[in-house]
């Protein structure tokens, strides 16, 4: 049986803004194995998006642990956390974020250039994932030359370029048709669980959350099941 790979205990996070506080997640518990697939459901303002941010060490938890490999994540200095994003998460937006100034391959090669990864061997690496998710004729497209499912084919292979250990995907089909999104969907799954990799995705789409493991359901920031 494979292991957890991460492991949320008790996780509470309050926003305060003008002296008022707002609870968005409240004791929530889960873990997560290696290589499984397990998606975050729930209604509008339950949370969801919140507890993906957190566990991409995008926000910091109020309270609570999230663990990685047997370490509580935040214990470590802000560079680590920089470190663990760049070289163990891959992330997948709603909107992929892509830099307009920027071709597709330029785009897919931004997470190994902050590495530090030679610009040369950069390219190489974002052309092969470019190939990979169906658009080597595309690479020096700019995003407004791209179609809406070409935009996040980009953002799927930019999320991958660094072979990260997880994919974090926050709504990556709700900006797209039916048919696009399913294409998309089950590339993200080709990319990812199928070779072994640990996909968790937020999500309003029951059909996409019946293929999960796991699927978490969010209900006013607690969780209901798991």
């Amino acid at each position: 049986m494979s292991e957890d790979l991460i492991v949320v205990e008790e996780l509470c996070k309050e926003f305060v803004r003008a002296g008022t506080v707002t609870q968005v997640l409240r004791s929530v518990s889960f873990s997560v194995r290696k290589g499984q697939f397990a998606c975050i459901v729930g209604s509008s303002g339950a949370g969801k998006s919140t507890l993906l941010s957190i566990l991409g060490t995008l926000l910091g938890p109020t309270s609570g642990e999230v663990r990685f490999d047997g370490r509580d994540v935040f214990d470590a200095s802000k560079s680590a956390l920089s470190r663990f994003r760049n070289e163990r998460i891959g992330f997948v937006f709603q909107f992929h974020h892509l830099l307009p100034e920027f071709s597709a391959v330029e785009n897919v090669s931004v997470p190994l250039l902050i590495r530090r990864v030679a610009p040369r061997a950069a390219q190489v690496q974002a052309m092969s994932l470019l190939e990979r998710v169906g658009l080597e004729h595309r690479i020096s497209h700019r995003p407004a030359e791209l179609s809406f499912g070409e935009q996040q084919r980009v953002a799927v292979a930019r999320a991958l370029v660094g072979e990260p250990e997880i994919v974090l995907a926050d709504e990556p089909t709700g900006n797209l048709d039916h048919e696009t999104g399913d294409r998309v969907f089950s590339l993200l799954l080709d990319l990812t669980v199928r070779r072994g990799r640990t996909l968790v995705v937020v999500t309003h789409n029951q059909e996409l959350a019946s293929h999960a493991v796991q699927v978490l359901r969010l209900v006013d920031g607690a969780c209901v099941s798991g």
